[in-house]
């Protein structure tokens, strides 16, 4: 079994989810959130974070006609159509919840760290010792290593550790 306080201690830096009380989180709607619930399609014993990406409002200017042209019926205008300006606010990109599957806080032992930690070594990601510790050096590789595919997150995902060789790759039938 894992020694309690190193093990939560860990978890709350891995997860990057414990923000003392009080603390602001900047208000950002984006964040990357550990969560209890997952996709409809998901597996049992599957976890999952998402993230939501707040709809994206924009102020639209418009010309609205208000009276057309007169026109003679040998083509002349005689006067100019005549326009108003309005401005509205219209959504330009829907509201996107978007799941991704992160490696389980019960894989998080100090083996499968220090192993992180050295999978990462080996991908000149990550300096410093394998000592098994969930710390901002270990996270910060993570980070740098997921960005590549466009995850900016501290969060391991599971494709991640698959890539890595921390976790089987699941065989299809």
């Amino acid at each position: 079994m894992f020694p309690a306080p190193r093990f939560l201690i860990s978890m709350c830096l891995v997860l990057g989810a414990c923000t003392p009380p009080g603390a602001s989180t900047g208000g950002k709607l984006s964040k990357f959130q550990i969560v209890q619930t997952a996709p409809a399609d998901a597996a049992s014993g599957t976890c999952w974070g998402n993230r939501v990406s707040p709809a994206v409002i924009e102020t639209v200017e418009r010309e609205i006609l208000v009276q057309p042209a007169q026109v003679s019926s040998d083509g002349r205008i005689q006067q100019p159509a005549i326009y108003r300006k309005e401005s509205r606010q219209e959504i330009v990109q829907e509201r996107r919840e978007v799941w991704t599957q992160i490696v389980c806080v019960t894989a998080f032992t100090d083996d499968f760290v220090a192993s992180l930690q050295r999978a990462l070594a080996a991908r000149g990601f990550y300096k410093g010792p394998a000592n098994g510790l969930m710390d901002n050096r270990t996270r910060t590789a993570i980070r740098k290593l997921q960005s590549e595919d466009g995850f900016e997150q501290a969060v391991l995902t599971l494709a991640t550790a698959r890539k890595l060789g921390l976790i089987a790759v699941e065989r299809t039938q």
